[in-house]
């Protein structure tokens, strides 16, 4: 007899869905029973670590991934780091163990009562299987939901009692042949009048999101400024994916979390084609206009709800990487390239005596001792736009938590790592994020991953002090993380893991750290200096 469990696999094979990440409850154990040896289960210690975990693993390796949930218990730990995802449009199926169908009606322990309700408005498609013969069906639909134009999780409830039932075996050979293929594409004649626009201006900008990295247009956008000389901007420096090399000459920065600086920043400009992620994705209000007066904007986005709530200018939506290609073919004005930015001043790298390294000198060592193909996982918000110092020079490098909720990067890495095995990579964490999902050490060791964790410890959640002083909030309770020492945790993890209070301790720290296989820990103690995200 083909049970539910066995037309499940089966389901997920032929869609390529064959890594799991999760921690088994007992609602979940009937599935995973007799795991087939051609899927691989990376289990994290804690459902919000291992949500992250395959987030950084989707993006990276650009497939949707199944993440098991247990029950309502696996789905609340998860939320914290859903939020990301949905952010993100990161394609996950969230697949959560429910209880026996005769015991839901009694709520008995470990229901997960009103199942569907529980993880919205994060998910795209939120269901509950109606029977056992529906979840393989159920699946195909998660997957293709998941994974189609804009892309984002989704998440289905599941009976335990159902796996051992009996399939249906007579549809089951149509739901291993469905696909669902396609993303929008720009109406040519938007497109065209886009293209019209960026040569009648005098002095146009391009601005790029976070989706021009994942929907594969970087290389697009490149030629895109490199044909029409144009200068490119960040329209964020909490966007999670970059778009464009940072040490390129076009390249210009990142846009301000504020509605002054965007505006300042802009100023300069009379047309700004803002293609790939939201606009104006703020941090803090502040009164006045979006864009001083004669300026205009363009948005081109895959995503409709963007381009509805977008206040201000025209919208198309379309896929953006595709949309970039037509409009290099499309633009017909061309225009030197701007001259390179300023380089940053030197740096003095002597120790100040007082047994902490700066921001800066911390950005000029990784900058000389960073393997050349790294990818970079990041969650340390007081650092700023530190790629303007290190260079991210190719597409998918670049990983950061979506919506800045805590708790992710140092996980995530783990799910880059394990997607893009023969890249090094880098997780620059903060103190504070760090004790968020600090369960992540012990998959990055189980599975011997080259990830070299920088844990910058500066005992305080500065970004939060930077942002209560312009509020003009004070004597602020809890913004202080004495008493951490991250080398013993780690170690306790099985991760090798040292400290570091000099630039030149730093300095040898990333050489044994980069030259030898596996994960590391450096525990960098840094100055306490404002971030400057709020000036």
């Amino acid at each position: 007899m083909t049970t539910v469990r066995d037309a499940s696999y089966e389901v997920l094979r032929s869609q390529g869905v064959t890594t799991f990440f999760g921690n088994p409850g007992s609602n979940e154990l009937p599935f995973l029973q007799g795991f087939p040896d051609d899927f691989r289960y990376i289990l994290a210690l804690q459902e919000g670590a291992g949500l992250a975990m395959a987030d950084g693993y989707a993006q990276a390796a650009r497939k949707p991934v199944l993440v098991s949930l247990h029950a309502a218990a696996g789905v609340g730990q998860a939320m914290g780091n859903l939020v990301n995802s949905w952010q993100a449009g990161t394609p996950l199926v969230l697949l959560s163990g429910q209880q026996y169908r005769p015991l839901i009606t009694l709520q008995g322990m470990l229901t997960n009562h009103d199942a569907t309700t529980l993880p919205r408005p994060l998910v795209k498609w939120s269901f509950e299987a109606p029977s056992p013969q529906a979840v393989p069906a159920a699946l195909t639909r998660a997957i293709a939901c998941a994974t189609t134009t804009p892309t984002g999780p989704v998440y289905l409830s599941v009976p335990l009692s159902d796996w051992d039932e009996p399939a249906d075996t007579d549809n089951l050979p149509y739901l291993l042949g469905r696909r669902v293929a396609g993303r929008p594409v720009a109406e040519p004649e938007a497109l065209q009048e886009l293209a019209r626009r960026l040569d009648a201006a005098e002095n146009p900008v391009l601005v790029l999101g976070p989706d021009v990295d994942a929907y594969g247009g970087w290389n697009a956008a490149v030629a895109l400024a490199e044909k029409a000389g144009l200068p490119v901007q960040f329209g964020t420096y909490e966007y999670p994916r970059i778009s464009f090399p940072t040490q390129h000459p076009c390249y210009r920065g990142t846009l301000g979390a504020m509605v002054g600086q965007v505006r300042e920043q802009l100023a300069p400009y009379d047309f700004v084609a803002w293609i790939g992620g939201a606009v104006l994705p703020y941090h803090a209000w502040q009164p006045g206009r979006y864009l001083r007066e004669g300026t205009e904007l363009v948005l081109v986005t895959a995503d409709p709800d963007q381009a509805a709530r977008s206040p201000l200018g025209a919208a198309i939506v379309g896929d953006p990487a595709e949309a970039l290609a037509r409009l290099t073919g499309l633009v017909t004005v061309t225009r030197p390239l701007p001259e390179p930015r300023k380089q940053p001043a030197p740096v003095d790298l002597s120790a100040a005596g007082t047994g902490t390294v700066t921001e800066a000198q911390f950005l000029r060592v990784l900058a000389e001792h960073h393997p050349d193909d790294t990818a970079w996982v990041f969650e340390c918000p007081s650092l700023g736009a530190w790629w303007d110092i290190l260079p991210i020079t190719r597409p998918n490098s670049f990983f950061c938590a979506a919506a800045s909720a805590l708790g992710y990067g140092l996980p995530a890495a783990v799910g880059v790592a394990l997607a893009q095995p023969d890249r090094p990579v880098i997780a620059m964490i903060g103190d504070g994020s760090a004790n968020y999902s600090i369960t992540g050490l012990w998959s990055a060791a189980r599975h011997h991953l080259d990830i070299t964790y920088l844990i910058l410890h500066n005992g305080a959640y500065r970004v939060l002090e930077d942002y209560g002083t312009w509020l003009g909030a004070d004597k602020l309770p809890g913004l202080d993380l004495p008493g951490i020492d991250f080398v013993d945790i780690a170690t306790g993890y099985g991760i090798p893991a040292r400290t570091v209070t000099t630039p030149s301790e730093l300095a040898d720290a990333l050489k044994q750290a980069f030259g030898t296989p596996g994960p590391h820990l450096i525990q960098v103690r840094t100055t306490n200096e404002p971030s400057g995200v709020f000036r």
